[in-house]
């Protein structure tokens, strides 16, 4: 777990570092701060719903970038 909330810390500071130095609009990182949050909910309730997803550092920076459609895709790949 708490390898998961280090991860999407880091992806968030990242992800804000790399919209500040590409002078993104503050609404667009708004929207992928919200995603990095709904991403890293969706990871905790599918895993209490006993889906085997094992969350790594990979796992955890795609459900923090795309947000829900990363933790569908996380959950694909998984049963790939």
């Amino acid at each position: 777990m708490l390898e998961l909330i280090v991860s999407f810390a880091i992806g968030i500071i990242l992800l804000g570092i790399l919209l500040k130095l590409l002078s993104i609009p503050l609404r667009l990182m708004w929207k992928f701060i919200t995603n990095s949050i709904a991403g890293a909910l969706m990871l905790w309730v599918v895993t209490l719903f006993g889906i085997p997803i094992k969350i790594n550092i990979i796992s955890a920076l795609v459900a923090g970038i795309f947000g829900v459609p990363g933790v569908i895709a996380v959950i694909a790949y998984t049963y790939l």
